[in-house]
């Protein structure tokens, strides 16, 4: 009876950003054997795209501070595909707007290992995320409009951004639950919002959850329910604070006769039992608390930092009720 309740749509398209999310906890200092290993575990899960990183500038992040995959440059990306030659999976990476010279980093899609680019934009932005949506449609990418933080957002300013976005040529575009706030009926709410702008114009809708409230992989599943066809996940839920959805649960529920779950298991345990001991994600009292009060998690990273203030969630649960 079970199998009958799983998601079945072959519109659906997953999205695996390990890497580009992950690297938030870590500055992207992933080795290049960790990045092929995942590489070629999602190529053999038959997920869809990876997102390999951020398209960033050097100018703005110093290079010392941060590994490669904060840039994303194109000899760099070569030599994972090069070092695969028989994975077969789409590669994305994420151009944020105000930190990134993506008018010469982003170089003609015949000229990169890349298939899309993602932009990712604040609503303040929006004029150069068209602008940004626009270069990178012209050099021959999909594109995906990635409006960051709507939970924080007021209506007529929501609907401005998205009347805006119908009207250009991004292909894709995702609600990002920035601060891990949305519960399922919000994940329904916005996403046939997203869809009456989208689909006229013959675009798709996608979900990135985060999962502050433990709750991503039930908002990302609402989502697909209600008409979102793509669909972003990490391995082991890795990302930035609570983390993301996990992509062994989605795989588990979506399409199962067309993904392969073992590959992510198997670098699930070869991978990231000793990543755990490096770096620390997920759930922690802190980002509940940040997600329940749909503020970024910033206050909650920095109490996780220091040992002086780690675990002490009542004084930053009167710090952010003193800041409503």
């Amino acid at each position: 009876m079970n199998e009958q309740w799983k998601i079945k749509n072959p519109k659906i398209k997953t999205l695996d950003c390990t890497i580009r999310d992950g690297g938030l906890v870590n500055s992207h200092r992933f080795s290049f054997e960790f990045v092929l290993a995942l590489y070629r575990a999602c190529a053999d899960a038959k997920v869809d795209y990876i997102e390999i990183g951020y398209k960033n500038s050097d100018k703005i992040f110093a290079p010392d501070e941060f590994g490669d995959w904060k840039y994303c440059k194109e000899d760099v990306i070569r030599r994972i595909v090069d070092d695969a030659p028989e994975a077969k999976i789409k590669l994305s990476c994420m151009v944020d707007a105000g930190k990134s010279e993506w008018k010469t980093d982003v170089v003609p899609c015949a000229q990169s290992p890349l298939d899309m680019i993602r932009v990712a934009f604040y609503a303040h932005q929006v004029d150069e995320a068209l602008a940004m949506i626009d270069d990178a449609w012209n050099k021959g990418y999909e594109v995906s409009a990635n409006l960051m933080a709507v939970t924080a957002l007021e209506e007529p300013i929501l609907d401005s951004v998205l009347q805006r976005l119908s009207t250009s040529p991004a292909s894709v575009f995702v609600i990002v639950d920035s601060f891990g706030a949305i519960i399922p009926s919000q994940a329904e709410y916005l996403t046939q919002k997203y869809l009456n702008y989208a689909q006229d114009s013959g675009k798709e809708v996608g979900m990135h959850a985060h999962n502050n409230l433990q709750l991503a992989f039930a908002n990302t599943l609402k989502s697909i329910q209600c008409g979102a066809t793509r669909v972003d996940a990490t391995v082991g839920g890795l990302g930035r604070g609570a983390g993301n959805c996990p992509m062994e649960l989605l795989l588990g529920a979506v399409n199962v006769e067309q993904y392969r779950i073992r590959p992510i298991y198997k670098l699930l345990q070869q991978e990231f039992i000793a990543l755990r001991q490096q770096i620390e994600w997920g759930p922690f009292a802190e980002f509940m608390l940040t997600g329940q009060h749909n503020v970024h998690p910033k206050a909650a990273i920095d109490a996780r930092k220091d040992l002086d203030t780690r675990d002490r969630v009542c004084d930053l649960f009167d710090q952010l009720e003193a800041q409503k």
